[in-house]
C-alpha cells in the first residue's frame, strides 16, 4: 500500500489529485450534453481559442486564468453572434474562430521565443497547480455544476427535442449562450490539467464511453465523472512514477475507457443478436 500512499506526501501531488478530481467530475457531466448535442468541435475549438488570451495574461503578468476567461467568453458568444438565424452556418463560424484565435497565440508565442516556458499552456502541468488555482478551479466547478443542476430541465429538453422547446416558449438560443458560457469556463478548468491541445478529450472521450453504457442521462453524467476521475487518478500516478506527462497520461487513460466500454458494448450486442 505505501506505493499508493506516497505521493500524498507532498503538496503539489495533493493539489493535483483534487484539481484532477474537481476538472474530471465537471468536464464529465457537461460533456454528456456537448456530445448530445454534437458539440465535440465546440469543446475543441474553445480549448484552443483560449490560447491568445492565456499568452497575453502571461506577457503581461497577469492572471492566466482571468486571460483564458476573457478569451474562452469571447469566443462562446461570437459563435453564437455569428451563427444567430444561420446567416453563417455554426461549423463555419467555429473554423473561423479557431484557426484564426489559434493562430493568434502561436504568433504571439513565436514572438516571445520562449516556448519552452509557454509549453505547460499547451500541454498542461496539473502537477503546477497552487492553492490559489485549486480555489479557482473549485469556483468554476462549483458554479458550472449549480448551473447545471438547476437548468437541468431546459437543456435537456433542448438537447433532444429544440422544436417542442420553442413551441412551449423556451429560447433555446438563450440555452444555447449559456451552455457555450459554462464550457468556456469548463475548458478554462481542464486547461490546467492537460493543456490547449487535449482538454477537449476530457470534454468527450468519458462521456462517449458512458453512452455505450446506459442511455438515461442521470447515469450517464454519473459513469462519465466515474470515468473521468479514474483516468485522472490514474494518470497521475503514471506521471508520478513513469516521470511520464500527466496530461498525456490522462487523456491516454481515458481513451482506454472507451475502448474497453466499446469492446464490451461490442460484445454485448453480438450475444443477443
Amino acid at each position: 500500500m505505501h506505493w499508493l500512499t506516497e505521493p500524498f506526501r507532498y503538496t503539489f501531488m495533493q493539489n493535483g489529485f483534487l484539481a484532477a478530481i474537481l476538472i474530471g467530475v465537471t468536464c464529465a457531466v457537461l460533456g454528456v450534453y456537448v456530445v448530445l448535442r454534437r458539440m465535440a468541435f465546440i469543446g475543441d475549438a474553445l480549448a484552443h481559442t483560449v490560447l491568445p488570451g492565456l499568452v497575453v495574461a502571461y506577457l503581461k503578468g497577469w492572471n492566466l486564468f482571468g486571460g483564458a476567461v476573457v478569451a474562452g467568453l469571447l469566443t462562446a458568444l461570437g459563435i453564437g453572434w455569428f451563427s444567430r438565424r444561420e446567416i453563417v452556418h455554426e461549423d463555419t463560424a467555429i473554423g473561423v474562430l479557431f484557426t484564426g484565435m489559434f493562430a493568434s497565440g502561436i504568433l504571439l508565442i513565436s514572438m516571445t521565443r520562449s516556448f519552452r516556458e509557454l509549453s505547460h499552456m499547451l500541454f498542461g502541468n496539473i502537477l503546477g497547480v497552487t492553492r490559489a488555482d485549486l480555489l479557482l478551479i473549485a469556483a468554476i466547478a462549483v458554479f458550472v455544476l449549480t448551473a447545471l443542476f438547476l437548468f437541468h430541465k431546459e437543456l435537456e429538453l433542448t438537447s433532444f427535442d429544440p422544436t417542442y422547446a420553442e413551441v412551449i416558449g423556451l429560447k433555446a438560443d438563450r440555452v444555447r449562450y449559456g451552455l457555450l458560457i459554462l464550457l468556456a469556463l469548463t475548458v478554462v478548468a481542464g486547461i490546467q490539467a492537460v493543456g490547449v491541445v487535449l482538454t477537449s478529450a476530457l470534454l468527450v472521450t468519458p462521456p462517449a464511453a458512458a453512452s455505450l453504457w446506459t442511455r438515461r442521462l442521470p447515469y450517464m453524467m454519473g459513469i462519465a465523472a466515474l470515468m473521468a476521475v479514474g483516468s485522472s487518478v490514474l494518470g497521475l500516478y503514471v506521471s508520478y512514477y513513469f516521470h511520464a506527462s500527466s496530461g498525456a497520461a490522462i487523456v491516454l487513460a481515458c481513451t482506454a475507457c472507451f475502448l474497453l466500454s466499446w469492446l464490451v458494448h461490442t460484445l454485448r450486442h453480438q450475444i443477443r443478436s
